[in-house]
């Protein structure tokens, strides 16, 4: 699958989680920190604005989502200029899931672009990556902690 937008980035993994455990992973934050970020100000809700901190990076983000179709679809808005972030659940007969993550709404242009869009790519198969180890066998990988030096 390839991003219909040239300016936007697309990354997917098969999880072998159902559909709705795995989309719960992504709006639980009992679940996400497990992978992702550290701290949480909520569940994620529609239209209710949360914040998600990467506390070893002293970096956070707001998000609110816009779009909640459990076990299929989550749509949210995060950052400043706000980018959107679309997460489709795709189940499969085996009670597995595909996840396909879209990120758009970028306005650096030139060199700027081609990083930020390298950067989105590689973060969200980070999570993706770190999501499968934590949801398939329990553990957790620390990818995102140890993505950058600090």
């Amino acid at each position: 699958m390839f991003a219909t937008n040239p300016h936007s980035t697309e990354t997917q993994m098969l999880i072998r989680k159902p559909a709705e455990e795995v989309y719960n992973a992504f709006v639980d934050p009992a679940v996400t920190t497990k992978f992702w970020f550290t701290k949480s100000t909520g569940r994620l809700e529609l239209n209710k604005a949360v914040e998600w901190t990467w506390e070893m990076y002293g970096a956070s983000a707001g998000v609110v989502a816009k779009y909640m179709e459990p076990g299929k679809r989550l749509v949210f808005e995060w950052g400043e200029p706000a980018r959107t972030v679309n997460i489709d659940f795709s189940a499969q007969p085996d009670s597995t899931t595909y996840v396909v993550i879209t990120e758009s709404g970028y306005t650096e242009t030139g060199d700027e672009l081609i990083r930020v869009i390298k950067d989105s790519t590689g973060g969200f198969t980070t999570v993706l990556d770190a999501m499968k180890a934590w949801l398939e066998h329990g553990l957790m990988l620390n990818l995102v902690g140890d993505k950058f030096l600090k």
